[in-house]
């Protein structure tokens, strides 16, 4: 047998995911999950490397059998440079025509690390922070919705437990998770401030004695409920004409309850 028919099989081996379906069911999102590939993150000018767990689906009509699963991973790895809000959308749009598909979705969850001066002394240390993306795409001009997401730990203090202790006050370490519809660029720097000037104090990861006493004394001169918080952070984002609809949720960690206070603001 000539050896070239070989290659010519091999050249030509079936593809089974373009073939026909004949039940007539669309499916809304196909794709993989929990896939942990590197993603470089631009925060202004500064490029970060970090690793991110993704989730990238398709839609696929009712017509076709199947989709191309290594696709996913061929567009991730294709991923020519550092992602802002404005080059995912980009890459959403790639993802589609690499795909031959109308709609799809892109999740990215990953840590990211901000440096940080303390206030008094100047000490400078890295805080870590949980980020998210989730870019909903449509082919055809349609344009892509971009979600982001922050995490931020923050430190608040209760008015109450001020108001009718003889001296002192309870106070927690907090999360601020903020949603946000992009409808311009938002560093992800923008995102942690309206958690961290919300809160009673901000925290740092290193602090020398001097910081300590004016972390401490400025969460006592500025107690907030977990409502005040989620309140405040909205008011920030509602403020801000690059933000569609939002979601703010805040959770303290009691430091006097074994469970947590919640609250949470939506819009849209």
């Amino acid at each position: 047998m000539n050896p070239m028919n070989h290659l010519k099989d091999a050249l030509h081996i079936p593809d089974t995911q373009s073939g026909r379906d004949e039940r007539h069911l669309a499916i809304q999102h196909v794709g993989v999950r929990g896939l942990r590939y590197p993603l470089q993150l631009r925060i202004g000018k500064a490029v970060l490397p970090t690793v991110a767990l993704w989730s990238l689906d398709v839609a696929l009509p009712a017509e076709q059998k199947g989709t191309h699963m290594s696709r996913f991973v061929a567009w991730l790895d294709a991923l020519a440079g550092p992602l802002d809000g404005d080059a995912l959308r980009t890459e959403a749009g790639c993802m589609l025509e690499l795909l031959h598909a109308g709609q799809g979705r892109i999740e990215a969850s990953f840590p990211f690390f901000l440096r940080k001066r303390a206030p008094v002394s100047g000490v400078e240390s890295l805080l870590e922070y949980q980020g998210r993306w989730i870019a909903e795409a449509r082919a055809a001009n349609a344009g892509t919705t971009l979600w982001a997401e922050v995490v931020v730990p923050v430190k608040s203090l209760c008015p109450c437990s001020k108001e009718i202790s003889d001296y002192g006050a309870h106070n927690q370490r907090s999360l601020v998770t903020i949603r946000v519809e992009m409808l311009a660029e938002i560093a992800w720097t923008e995102l942690v401030r309206f958690a961290e000037d919300s809160a009673s104090s901000e925290i740092w990861p290193m602090l020398k004695r001097a910081d300590e006493k004016w972390v401490t004394e400025r969460a006592y001169e500025n107690p907030k409920f977990v409502e005040d918080v989620v309140r405040d952070v909205a008011l920030r984002l509602a403020a801000d004409a690059r933000i569609g609809r939002y979601s703010v949720d805040v959770e303290n960690l009691e430091s006097i309850h074994n469970h947590s206070a919640f609250a949470r603001i939506e819009r849209g």
